[in-house]
C-alpha cells in the first residue's frame, strides 16, 4: 500500500516485514531505510543517488531527515545522527529519545520483536516507468524516516549491532575490491 498525502504530495511506504529489528546500547538503532535497485511491493525502484541532492541541500542548510513514529509528523522519537547514501543504499544511524515516551514503547517493541522496519517519506522529483511498469526513482526530497511495523521494502529494517553491520561491509568491501582485481587483471 502506498500512503499519500495530497496537500505535501509526500509518499510513504509500508508492506509485512520478514525479519527482526534489534536495538543497541543507549537505544541506537541503524539500519536501511531504503536499497538502491530493490523493487517494493508497490513497484517503484530507488536509482543510485536518488538521495544525494536532497541530502546536500539539507546539510548546506543545517536541517536533519526526522526520525518519526509510523510516519505521523506529530510523533518525532529520536534522532537521526547520519543519513547517507552509499553503494547498497540510504544508510540511517541514530538514537531514540528515550525521554519521549512514544519512543521508550517503540524500544520495548523493538526489544521484544514486534516492530521492526524502516520506510521513508519522500517526495518524488524525478522518476519514469521501464519496460515492466516499474516506476525508477530517480531524485527524491527525504522529509523523514520512521520506525513502522510494516515497511513498503522488506529488506528495509534496523540493527544495532554494530559488529554485524561493520562485518557485512568489511564483506562486500572484500568482494568488491576481489572483483576489481579482477577487472583489471583482465583489462
Amino acid at each position: 500500500m502506498i500512503g499519500y498525502d495530497t496537500e505535501v504530495g509526500l509518499e510513504r511506504k509500508f508492506c509485512q516485514p520478514d525479519a527482526p529489528l534489534a536495538l543497541g546500547e543507549g537505544a541506537a538503532i541503524e539500519g536501511y531505510a531504503s536499497l538502491f535497485g530493490a523493487t517494493d511491493q508497490g513497484g517503484d525502484v530507488v536509482q543510485a543517488g536518488a538521495y544525494s541532492g536532497c541530502l546536500k541541500r539539507m546539510a548546506a542548510e543545517g536541517r536533519r531527515v526526522k526520525m518519526l513514529w509510523q510516519h505521523d509528523p506529530t510523533q518525532p522519537i529520536g534522532i537521526w545522527d547520519e543519513v547517507r547514501e552509499d553503494g547498497r543504499g540510504l544508510y540511517v544511524k541514530g538514537r531514540l529519545l528515550t525521554e519521549v515516551a512514544r519512543a521508550r514503547e517503540a524500544a520495548a517493541l523493538i526489544a521484544a520483536g514486534a516492530l521492526d522496519g524502516l520506510s521513508i517519506g519522500y517526495r518524488t522529483k524525478r522518476a519514469e516507468r521501464d519496460a515492466s511498469g516499474r516506476r525508477l526513482l530517480a531524485e527524491l526530497e527525504l522529509w523523514e524516516v520512521s520506525l513502522v511495523t510494516f515497511p513498503m521494502l522488506a529488506d528495509a529494517r534496523v540493527g544495532a549491532k554494530a559488529e554485524e553491520t561493520a562485518e557485512a561491509l568489511f564483506r562486500e568491501l572484500a568482494e568488491a575490491f576481489s572483483g576489481a582485481r579482477h577487472v583489471l587483471a583482465e583489462g
